[in-house]
């Protein structure tokens, strides 16, 4: 694993607010991670507690991808994977946050012929406000223009509130609230399968759709800086851990938000 950032990939993250790192995965452990997401999923899937597209499967959302969440709860060697100290390093190095914990993991598979994702940003809609939230998406599949790879607004990190913006069907909904967004050109990130994207949780982004017959498989992570406050928002907290909380307490819970990592 390339789990060390150059000072130019911080630099670029920090000013774009994302950085692809071309082969961040070996060969082998393209396939190690590939056959646990796979067999993670199909455990999830099981129990279903953690599934966006529980509804009617003819809505748009439903066909945008298959999103299973907090694998790492429900199979182990997502958990070994997921838990990496050298993850949380290298999210820890592109964001300057100085302890990283797990906010949730979540395996992404965009179907044969899938919609398009609207764009967005992802930390609205989290329990805790952070402009050092950052997310990584590992392509377990050759992420193309064809089959859906992701889309983003460099720079939007950098002025970006933290309301919540809808995902549906509208690709547009996002420039109601930033429309002087329209202004700045999209820049695709089509890329390898074992590459890696690290984005922040503030930068504006979306993915194309699938326009191929096979799928497009992605697993990711998303991190919060050690020391986040809760905002009131309950989002994937568990209900008893959540009706603990007031807004201003330090999210610390490490069996719910693992700490992987924290600067010496």
């Amino acid at each position: 694993m390339k789990h060390e950032a150059t000072p130019d990939q911080i630099a670029k993250y920090r000013q774009d607010g994302f950085v692809i790192l071309d082969g961040f995965l070996d060969a082998l452990e393209l396939e190690h991670w590939r056959t646990t997401t796979e067999e993670a999923v199909r455990v999830r899937l099981e129990e279903t507690p953690y599934l966006h597209n529980q509804g009617n499967p003819d809505d748009y959302y439903s066909q945008v991808f298959t999103q299973a969440l907090k694998l790492r709860e429900v199979h182990e060697g997502m958990r070994q994977i997921m838990d990496d100290p050298r993850l949380g390093k290298l999210a820890a190095d592109l964001s300057g946050a100085d302890g990283i914990r797990i906010w949730h993991d979540q395996a992404l598979f965009k179907p044969p012929f899938g919609n398009a994702t609207a764009w967005h940003l992802d930390n609205p809609f989290w329990s805790f406000s952070s402009r050092d939230a950052i997310s990584m998406w590992v392509a377990l599949d050759d992420a193309t223009l064809e089959n859906g790879c992701l889309y983003y607004l460099p720079g939007t990190h950098l002025k970006a509130r933290f309301e919540p913006t809808p995902i549906g069907a509208n690709q547009r909904d996002l420039f109601k609230q930033y429309p002087e967004w329209t202004e700045i050109p999209s820049v695709a990130t089509p890329c390898k399968a074992g590459s890696a994207v690290f984005h922040n949780g503030l930068v504006a982004h979306g993915a194309g759709a699938n326009m191929t017959n096979r799928p497009r498989r992605a697993m990711t992570c998303a991190y919060m800086p050690d020391g986040a406050t809760f905002n009131g928002v309950r989002n994937v907290l568990p209900e008893a851990y959540y009706d603990s909380l007031a807004v201003g307490d330090i999210l610390s819970d490490d069996q719910v938000l693992p700490l992987v990592y924290r600067a010496t």
